[in-house]
């Protein structure tokens, strides 16, 4: 009798313990994924309507035809959400920082001060860190900040002849685009 009443006390207590919903995700951003850059992130709820998370990034595929799109970035950031967390409507702030080396691309975009077109004869390596904000429904997101990067550039996407060196770029634009796939618990 003594066994079973021990039994039922714990079974009790375990029943009883605090039961959360939602107050940390797991997310990849299936739009980099598509685009081979596998990532992960983890979001965890601070209050209510607040969340704070980080993103991480990674390509160190190397691809046919001297072709470099390597690099690593890392997206902190917080959302403030305006239903509840991991519900709706949000907005959010971001830091993003990475290093980088990619050419041998025939970029045809030249948008906000950038020039992807050199990536076809070129290649870049370097860092950059920045910020930025975004909005964004359940799933996805999009973000616009500003960027701050140190290249230097090599005459062609496969040899090692530097061109020039320690060069900065300023970037204002999109800095985050996302359609997650979420787990949450």
């Amino acid at each position: 009798m003594k066994r079973n009443l021990l039994f039922l006390a714990m079974v009790f207590a375990g029943a009883v313990q605090r039961v959360c919903g939602q107050d940390v995700a797991i997310k990849t951003n299936l739009l980099s994924d598509a685009v081979l850059s596998p990532n992960v992130g983890a979001e965890i709820g601070l209050a209510p309507k607040w969340t704070a998370g980080v993103v991480g990034q990674f390509n160190g595929w190397t691809l046919s035809h001297n072709r470099r799109w390597k690099h690593w970035s890392v997206q902190p950031g917080v959302r403030y959400w305006l239903c509840d967390r991991f519900g709706g409507h949000f907005f959010g702030a971001h830091l993003h920082g990475g290093q980088f080396n990619i050419g041998g691309f025939d970029g045809r975009l030249n948008m906000l001060g950038t020039d992807a077109r050199k990536l076809k004869k070129s290649r870049f390596q370097g860092w950059f860190a920045g910020a930025g904000v975004s909005y964004g429904y359940m799933e996805g997101e999009i973000g616009i900040g500003y960027s701050y990067t140190r290249y230097d550039r090599f005459r062609c996407a496969g040899c090692g002849k530097k061109v020039e060196t320690d060069r900065p770029h300023h970037y204002v634009g999109p800095t985050k685009a996302a359609v997650n796939l979420v787990y949450l618990f």
